[in-house]
């Protein structure tokens, strides 16, 4: 009698556990604001686990990139292009691990479960701050073998960027002249990189403390901007990118070359003012691009990409990882790791 009050005491404590952990599945851990403003509205909290559709895929999140635009979002200065709703989960860098399939033959013939991926996803979407999200497949790509889920997250977002400024707008060429302005930021020292890898001649621009890196990125003229004019040292340029708008996109148009080309990221250079100089201009923001993501994970496993990290966070410190990214003084990116390498997730210290 008592075997078998025992076997029905495990047995209903089991089911309970199943049921426990069902629960558990349908929520996961976010950091969501609920209304636009400063650091404080990041709230690290539970959330609906999301289910991937036809042509999604369900990431399990390792680590989130930090972006300019992920306050920007936050603070409300992007709610005329992109309608978000709330709440509403930030953040769109990312590298993780294939959880679940969408029901699409599409996503099932190109990933499969337990692969490791990277993305941008689509920013009108909720974000990567969190244990899961679900990606469009076309927006995913198999991450670089070479480094690690923390690194990874720093990539996608930058080096697409950089990507289809240089290359897709700009055309730029092998033993072309460019000038990219901030070369040790988080564009910016991936733009770098990647001007070199494709042979051309660059002029970057950093303040004292980072001309070091510029060094180390094997810039061709690194210049001081706390000390130098870079018209002076940059002239018959083919393409300037343009991280930093006002006053330094207004001097950038005199070093360009005739049929150079202005690619901004942060403001719309003037139409007029192309025209008058026989140059092209043209404000970028970049488009999701899974394919594109797979040539940067090739360039990346070459040796000739790096990611240059200024700071690693957990989730749960969002909060400070907005208020350094704000600061506009971080040297390469800042990332946060959401689940640790043992599979489990990041969890806020108590």
């Amino acid at each position: 009698m008592s075997r078998t009050i025992e076997a029905i005491i495990k047995h209903t404590g089991a089911t309970s556990e199943k049921k426990s952990a069902s629960a558990t599945s349908q929520t996961m851990k976010a950091i969501r604001i609920h209304n636009y403003g400063g650091p404080e509205v990041l709230n690290y909290e539970d959330a609906p686990r999301p289910k991937p559709q036809a042509g999604e895929v369900l990431v399990r999140v390792h680590a989130a990139g930090v972006n300019p635009i992920d306050w920007k979002v936050r603070e409300g200065l992007m709610k005329d292009f992109w309608p978000h709703k709330f709440p509403l989960i930030l953040g769109w860098d990312l590298s993780g691990v294939v959880e679940e399939l969408g029901p699409s033959p599409a996503a099932a013939g190109r990933f499969k479960v337990g692969d490791e991926v990277y993305s941008l996803p689509d920013p009108t979407h909720n974000g990567a701050y969190a244990d899961y999200i679900v990606v469009r497949e076309p927006e995913l790509a198999l991450k670089p073998n070479s480094l690690h889920h923390i690194r990874v997250a720093a990539v996608p977002l930058a080096a697409l960027t950089a990507w289809q400024a240089l290359f897709d707008t700009a055309q730029l060429q092998p033993g072309q002249r460019v000038l990219i302005h901030a070369g040790s930021g988080g564009v910016g020292h991936l733009a770098v990189q990647l001007a070199k890898w494709k042979g051309a001649h660059v002029f970057a621009t950093a303040s004292s403390k980072n001309q070091e890196l510029l060094r180390r990125l094997r810039v061709d003229d690194a210049i001081d901007y706390t000390k130098q004019k870079f018209e002076d040292f940059a002239r018959d340029v083919d393409v300037v990118l343009d991280t930093i708008g006002g006053e330094t996109q207004e001097r950038s148009w005199s070093v360009l070359k005739r049929g150079g080309n202005l690619v901004s990221l942060v403001q719309p250079p003037s139409e007029k003012k192309a025209e008058e100089l026989g140059v092209r201009a043209t404000m970028l923001g970049a488009q999701p691009n899974g394919a594109q993501l797979e040539e940067i994970a090739k360039i990346i496993d070459s040796g000739r990409l790096v990611p240059v990290i200024d700071r690693i966070l957990p989730l749960s410190e969002a909060r400070r990882a907005h208020e350094l990214s704000q600061s506009g003084h971080t040297h390469g990116k800042i990332t946060m790791r959401v689940s640790n390498g043992d599979g489990t997730f990041e969890r806020k210290q108590s």
